[in-house]
């Protein structure tokens, strides 16, 4: 019965072995994407483009509404009021102080 030395020795060396025959089979690949690519007439470009998809318009960001005591700016929306809101709520201060005039 072999040892866990042995076992351990006789893993790595397939291990290297099996990088070795990757490496071999990935210069194969690459030779025949390159000659599929030539016949079609197809741009690393394109491969690029079609495998990140399209991407989606980013969200334009909502224009202030509110500046804090302190310039920052909030924008009245859902979600979290900004800890500078939540502050002056709660003092019992009227937000409407802080409005921005357009």
């Amino acid at each position: 019965m072999p040892t866990y030395a042995e076992l351990k020795a006789q893993a790595e060396a397939l291990l290297r072995q099996a990088e070795e025959m990757r490496q071999q089979e990935r210069a194969g690949v690459i030779a025949e994407l390159r000659a599929k690519m030539a016949e079609y007439g197809i741009t690393a470009e394109e491969l690029a483009g079609g495998a990140r998809g399209r991407r989606r318009a980013s969200r334009s960001k909502a224009e202030p509404k509110y500046r804090g005591p302190n310039g920052e700016t909030w924008s009245g929306g859902p979600g979290r009021k900004p800890e500078w809101v939540r502050q002056i709520l709660a003092a019992g201060g009227d937000l409407e102080q802080y409005r921005i005039a357009r």
